[in-house]
C-alpha cells in the first residue's frame, strides 16, 4: 500500500486527541467582535474547543491519516 497524501486544509483545521476524539475551532471568531455582532457570552463559548460530529469523524480521520 502506498502512503496517503494528507489534506493541507485538513491539517491546518483539525487536530486528534488522545482518546482519538477529532478537536475543531468554532466558526465566527474573525471579525465584528466588539461593539454590534456579537455579545461577551458568546464570544466566550466561542473560545472553548468543539469536537467533530459523529458523522463526520470518519471522512476526517481519512484526511489526516497520520495525525
Amino acid at each position: 500500500m502506498p502512503k496517503i497524501k494528507t489534506h493541507s486544509g485538513a491539517k491546518k483545521r483539525f487536530s486528534v486527541t488522545k482518546t482519538g476524539k477529532i478537536k475543531r475551532g468554532h466558526a465566527g471568531k474573525r471579525h465584528l467582535l466588539n461593539g454590534h455582532g456579537k455579545n461577551t457570552k458568546l464570544k466566550r463559548h466561542l473560545r472553548k474547543e468543539g469536537f467533530a460530529d459523529s458523522t463526520n469523524v470518519a471522512q476526517v480521520k481519512r484526511l489526516i491519516p497520520y495525525k
